[in-house]
């Protein structure tokens, strides 16, 4: 597998990242995980905008779907008028719903169904081209996913949006690669069932004895060094900070 960063800032985008939005590739396949503000116009640097396969969206807080619907314009609207296909868009119920509502100008209240062909998350397996993914909800104040997607003996684990959880742990047992975010700074911001500081991220790394953790989801207020140190501090693991356009082969 082939995870290219095509965001990774958390809440808005950064004078150097869009947010969230990771590009997946095997045997052919490209699956989007997430397409936050500012995604769509990174994307273009890392393949077609038509050569996406699925998109897989974790949860509906707008830093994390939101160009979908410039995405719609995308397809819905083709420059050679030849439009493709419904491309497949995974995500939490309502994902089309609210994105009508984001939209609020369509031809009609079902165009966005032209164009995507919207299947609702559960907590369970499925399969999404080459690769086997098994989703379960994690601590967000929003119907929210984390993932662990495998193909060819590898696995990589993504944690979207969360607070510590004992799903998160369970996702990233023995994972590959553990992308998973560190919006907060240990010791200022405490807030429940919302996101993890650095120092929980390497935390929840070393229970799961991952092989390799990525903090992402850095808001452009939050320090990445502090939040690196910190997951240091727990995770004797290779660490470091997602950066827009980094890639890893897994």
């Amino acid at each position: 597998m082939k995870l290219t960063v095509v965001g990774c800032s958390g809440s808005f985008p950064s004078t150097e990242s869009a947010c969230s939005s990771y590009l997946l590739e095997a045997d052919g396949f490209r699956l989007l995980i997430d397409m936050g503000n500012g995604a769509l116009g990174e994307l273009q640097r890392h393949c077609g905008l038509y050569d996406l396969d699925a998109v897989l969206l974790s949860h509906l807080h707008a830093d994390h779907c939101i160009d979908l619907c410039g995405y719609f314009v995308v397809r819905y609207y083709p420059p050679d008028g030849g439009r493709r296909g419904p491309v497949p868009v995974y995500g939490p119920a309502g994902t089309e719903r609210r994105l009508t509502f984001a939209h609020a100008d369509l031809p009609y209240d079902g165009a966005m169904s032209e164009v995507f062909d919207f299947r609702t998350l559960t907590p369970g397996t499925l399969t999404i081209g080459p690769f086997t993914i098994r989703t379960e909800l994690v601590s967000h104040p929003v119907e929210a996913y984390g993932f662990r997607i495998e193909h060819g003996g590898r696995s990589l684990t993504y944690s979207g949006d969360t607070g510590p959880c004992e799903a998160l742990d369970s996702l990233a047992a023995d994972t590959d690669l553990f992308l998973c975010e560190a919006s907060f700074t240990h010791g200022k911001e405490d807030i429940p069932d919302l996101h993890l500081n650095g120092r929980e991220a390497g935390e929840h790394a070393r229970r799961a004895g991952a092989g390799r953790l990525v903090l992402t989801h850095i808001p452009p207020w939050t320090d990445p060094d502090i939040s690196l140190r910190d997951a240091q501090k727990v995770y004797d693991g290779p660490v470091e900070v997602a950066k827009a356009g980094a890639s890893y082969e897994i």
